[in-house]
């Protein structure tokens, strides 16, 4: 397949997880993705284990983003991060606004949104980087509206994004409307989905609800029916989720996103079935 694949992980917080993390890392480079991301904590409360990963993976020979975000950070935090990223190699950055960590006070620092946090990073580092930031195709759970949350999209674009991965979803209209609408406001840039493999369905529903990602009613009570049968709960997600890719290849979608939990089994079973459909 020629179609631009990504993965995503999250640092682990135990050495048994990184190792883990290693080997599925393998077995997913195995699929030629473009480039790895990695997460980062809400206040930057992952910022070193987010930067270790990202640098052992550059090392490796491999392309890897960190993920950047700007609430609860400063000016000069952030330039010692862009400093350190650019000695280690590493030519694309996720720039968010991201989340206070639970407690902390209610202070964003020295940047409110991810439009400043992009504008400062071309301003300090010119074209060093690859800016990448976060689309919303339901729509940002904290946005007003629909047309406020795309104005807010609009203004990363301009400060000078170069690409846009999406939240994940699963209904495909939602994606090709948000694309249409911003198409229409001058935004040129790659949107590139979001997708999120299914392994848990209850976890799902958490996370869904907790980030705005709405489920659809067929696949909640589908879901639903198979109660505690993991096994059909697995067949019936990569089903989902592989025909998703395929209506959002077919459709124009320039690549995909993948959310891997840190796990290869269900991203490579969906990239094989899409590769063997669609050699």
């Amino acid at each position: 397949m020629t179609t631009e694949l990504s993965i995503e992980f999250f640092p682990p917080q135990t050495d048994e997880g990184i190792a883990k993390l290693r080997a599925e890392r393998e077995k997913l480079a195995a699929l030629k993705p473009e480039f790895f991301s990695v997460t980062y904590g809400a206040g930057g409360s992952t910022r070193e284990r987010t930067f270790a990963i990202v640098k052992e993976i550059t090392e490796e020979g491999r392309e890897a983003a960190p993920h950047l975000s700007c609430i609860g950070s400063s000016r000069t935090g952030i330039l010692e991060s862009l400093d350190a990223f650019r000695a280690a190699g590493i030519r694309r950055i996720v720039a968010l606004r991201g989340d206070l960590p639970s407690g902390m006070a209610a202070d964003p620092g020295e940047f409110h949104y991810a439009n400043e946090l992009v504008e400062f990073i071309r301003e300090a580092t010119g074209d060093a980087f690859r800016i990448i930031v976060a689309a919303y195709p339901e729509w940002h759970p904290q946005a007003r509206t629909p047309g406020i949350d795309l104005q807010n999209f609009v203004r990363k674009v301009r400060a000078g994004a170069d690409a846009a991965i999406t939240q994940y979803f699963y209904n495909a209209d939602a994606y090709f409307h948000f694309v249409e609408k911003v198409r229409a406001m001058g935004v040129d840039i790659p949107i590139i989905p979001g997708i999120m493999p299914i392994v848990s369905f209850s976890r799902l529903a958490r996370f869904s609800d907790a980030c705005g990602t709405d489920i659809p009613r067929w696949m909640r009570k589908t879901f639903e029916n198979h109660g505690d049968d993991a096994a059909a709960i697995r067949a019936f997600g990569l089903d989902v989720v592989t025909r998703l890719c395929e209506r959002l290849l077919r459709g124009g979608a320039p690549g995909l996103h993948f959310y891997s939990m840190n796990t290869a089994a269900l991203t490579v079973e969906i990239w094989r079935r899409l590769g063997a459909r669609h050699p």
